[in-house]
């Protein structure tokens, strides 16, 4: 199956490193205008200098008005992907206000500000266009010392069903994917401990953690025409850890 997005304009947020700029860069290969955002500079040249027709922009998105006003000025777009995030472990009884505000702001609050702006656009030029956002395994099933995380992610899943109700009657998919444990540069360091990894691993009926080409796949699909009735989905990448 032959996916293409010549003539297409495409933004991904949190797109320097990992899953982010796995898909930007599959986008691109796919014949797409890319827009690359993120909030490091550094490793948005990085990737400008592999890719220079890839355009870069950085910008803080816990910062809601400089985000909005950056984003408005980029023009219109065909298609949005929600990456940017972060992730701050604590256990449960350590959980602080600030990690909460810090994730919050990032994980749930960019995620509407950023989809507000693009989606007015679409509906301003009529434009059938899709959305995606990156949530995780984390939204469905409880994991140590992801309390908050795992609480953002599952108001992003709310928010992408939210979406898709309220954007679909102009033509405008929303759906999300929910990735395990994928084999960024950053996770291999994290992981690469048997012991670790152990847990995890065994309740992955794969048996293996995920690659970044494989969560790309699923969001290049869930992007183009090919999934023209799919919406308000959210798809697990996750080996049938969800199925156990």
């Amino acid at each position: 199956m032959e996916i293409s997005f010549k003539g297409k304009r495409v933004l991904v947020t949190g797109a320097g490193q990992g899953i982010g700029r796995g898909i930007a860069i599959e986008l691109w290969r796919a014949g797409a205008k890319v827009v690359a955002l993120s909030r490091t500079r550094s490793h948005l040249e990085s990737l400008k200098n592999e890719y220079p027709s890839i355009d870069i922009v950085d910008v803080d998105v816990s910062d809601w008005d400089t985000t909005r006003e950056v984003v408005e000025s980029l023009g219109h777009f065909d298609a949005l992907v929600n990456n940017a995030a972060m992730a701050i472990c604590q256990p449960f009884l350590e959980c602080t206000p600030d990690s909460f505000d810090k994730m919050t702001s990032i994980n749930v609050k960019s995620i509407i500000n950023i989809s507000q702006v693009v989606a007015k656009k679409m509906i301003d030029s009529k434009t059938k266009g899709a959305i995606v956002n990156i949530s995780s395994q984390a939204s469905k099933a409880a994991l140590k010392d992801h309390t908050v995380y795992s609480a953002t992610k599952a108001a992003l899943d709310a928010i992408t069903r939210s979406m898709a109700l309220e954007l679909g009657p102009y033509g405008i998919r929303t759906n999300a994917v929910n990735p395990t444990v994928i084999m960024t540069a950053m996770a291999k360091v994290g992981w690469s401990d048997p012991e670790k990894a152990h847990g995890m691993l065994s309740k992955i009926p794969l048996g293996r953690f995920g690659e970044v080409s494989e969560v790309s796949d699923a969001v290049l699909y869930l992007l183009s025409d090919k999934a023209s009735m799919i919406n308000g989905v959210e798809l697990p990448i996750d080996g049938g850890f969800l199925a156990t």
